[in-house]
């Protein structure tokens, strides 16, 4: 996924409103992935929600103790946690395909030798289905595709959950009105050209 142009980035101006412009739109970004990302069968969706996610958290974490309010290092850390709970979302997604290739292949390879087994016969004996090549390799596969099926679907009902979580207590306005506060500097903190 392409980040969005941040418009505006004045190299004479201060780090705070440089960033600012910067959150803004990486803000944005990540919120421009509803409603698509709140339907499960969006994985491509998702995945895009979970890079804004760490982009945004990139520039908080550098950017929110010295150029904004309180609620940006918040913000960084509910970035962060996001980005962690989609990212494990993201490894089920990735892995899931894999698995049921490999199922298929197994499947298939048992499948010509139990028909190699059957030679010329009319009809096929079902005791020649015992002791496939590939039966406990398919089990364990069969087994590890339902495991990682099942932990998917938690986690992205936790995703579900922390996504109204964070619309509850108004993630998005708080993270704004933060950037607008600008943190009081002492005397020998401030910068002097």
């Amino acid at each position: 996924m392409k980040a969005q142009r941040v418009e505006g980035i004045e190299p004479e101006g201060t780090l705070a409103d440089n960033a600012e412009r910067i959150v803004r739109v990486r803000l944005a970004e990540l919120q421009s992935f509803v409603p698509a990302a709140l339907d499960p069968d969006e994985v491509e969706a998702l995945h895009d929600m979970r890079i804004a996610a760490k982009r945004l958290r990139y520039v908080l974490e550098v950017t929110a103790e010295s150029c904004f309010g309180p609620y940006a290092r918040t913000a960084a850390k509910r970035a962060k946690h996001l980005q962690d709970l989609i990212g494990e979302i993201h490894d089920c997604d990735v892995a899931l395909p894999r698995l049921r290739e490999a199922i298929a292949e197994r499947r298939a390879a048992d499948v010509a030798a139990l028909r190699e087994r059957a030679a010329e016969a009319s009809d096929l004996d079902p005791r020649l289905a015992v002791g496939l090549p590939h039966a406990a390799e398919h089990r364990g596969l069969v087994t590890l595709a339902t495991y990682l099926e099942a932990r998917r679907d938690l986690l992205y009902d936790r995703f579900l959950l922390l996504w109204q979580e964070l619309q509850r207590e108004g993630f998005g306005a708080r993270l704004e009105f933060a950037l607008a506060e600008r943190p009081a500097r002492d005397d020998h903190t401030a910068f002097t050209g």
